[in-house]
């Protein structure tokens, strides 16, 4: 069991650990139009990036999944890949892409150790798609998941953000391609990071909203799938499909969080929706070598960690770090 335990006496299992700010894509919840990413003296080494995850799986974390930004516009993602394979204890590495450049990548990631694959895709119309992420283009996008599913990956997931009066309609179509392939999907409510406005206000559709969509079409029923984090599974009857929904607004799931962030720039962040933060690479690089100190930093920062976040309330506190520099 994880040593790491807050004072709500959470255990946390499970590290969201970001590799790159940066991206080949500029989707429209995830950061701004003309972002600034960090000069690359600010971002966690390769090794800086294994010694932390070391760190964690010496504390009994079993989970990992890399994030970003875009993991794989990381040179040396794939190397990273191979060494947190190779961490005794660690049950369960991810990741989580946009799946642009899956296709020259896949079949090396799992070799390398990848276990599981999240990937986001918001719609199944080429112009949409290009006016969500700004420059992708989706036909990259399938032809890597297509990819990922001749490299023998067996867990795949499909992330899809529902936006109200922009991609609400495909709901069922996003369904109805994971059934085709046999992956799962997470319907995921937009975080309210960066500047929250009256337009991303508007935008906002429940889990609930499109759960009703679904059901308009297909019976869900509950599942006991977990995969660590905080989605509600459900299985359609004649599929092997699971139907996820995420909802940080509308279902706060903060009581059994198990899962703690550190971004590249080797920030630990407590909670998602909370600035709380400790400054892991400080210890990192005044300490080389000193993992003791790391860990030790790690359990007293997570004695730190909010109760709850406090998304969806009219007088929210706007987190203004975009999810690219938070790690998603």
């Amino acid at each position: 069991m994880s040593q790491i335990v807050d004072q709500f006496y959470r255990h946390v299992e499970y590290l969201r650990l970001s590799v790159t700010d940066r991206c080949d894509f500029r989707c429209v919840y995830c950061m701004s139009e003309d972002p600034e990413f960090l000069p690359r003296d600010h971002v966690l080494s390769l090794e800086e990036l294994s010694w932390v995850a070391q760190a964690f799986t010496e504390l009994g974390v079993k989970k990992i999944r890399l994030t970003g930004g875009e993991p794989l516009v990381r040179t040396d993602c794939e190397q990273l890949v191979k060494l947190l394979g190779d961490l005794p204890g660690l049950d369960d590495l991810s990741m989580t892409t946009n799946g642009s450049r899956l296709s020259k990548m896949a079949t090396s990631l799992k070799q390398n150790g990848l276990k599981r694959l999240n990937i986001s895709l918001d719609t199944l119309n080429p112009e949409l798609f290009t006016q969500l992420t700004r420059n992708g283009k989706l036909e990259r996008v399938v032809a890597g998941i297509d990819a990922a599913i001749a490299a023998g990956f067996t867990k795949i997931k499909i992330n899809a953000v529902i936006l109200r009066g922009q991609n609400d309609h495909e709901v069922i179509d996003l369904v109805n391609f994971c059934r085709e392939r046999s992956l799962d999907i997470a319907f995921i409510e937009e975080m309210p990071l960066g500047v929250i406005d009256e337009r991303k206000r508007s935008r906002h559709c429940s889990s609930a909203e499109v759960r009703q969509i679904i059901e308009q079409q297909y019976q869900l029923i509950p599942s006991s799938k977990r995969t660590g984090g905080p989605a509600r599974y459900y299985k359609i009857p004649d599929s092997d499909t699971h139907i996820g929904f995420i909802s940080p607004h509308s279902n706060n799931f903060c009581h059994e969080c198990n899962r703690v962030r550190v971004t590249v720039e080797g920030r630990l962040l407590l909670c998602l929706g909370n600035e709380n933060s400790v400054d892991l690479k400080a210890i990192v690089r005044e300490h080389p070598g000193d993992i003791d100190r790391l860990k030790t930093a790690i359990l007293e920062g997570i004695k730190r960690k909010p109760k709850e976040h406090h998304f969806g309330h009219q007088d929210e506190v706007q987190i203004l770090r975009f999810m690219n520099a938070t790690g998603g």
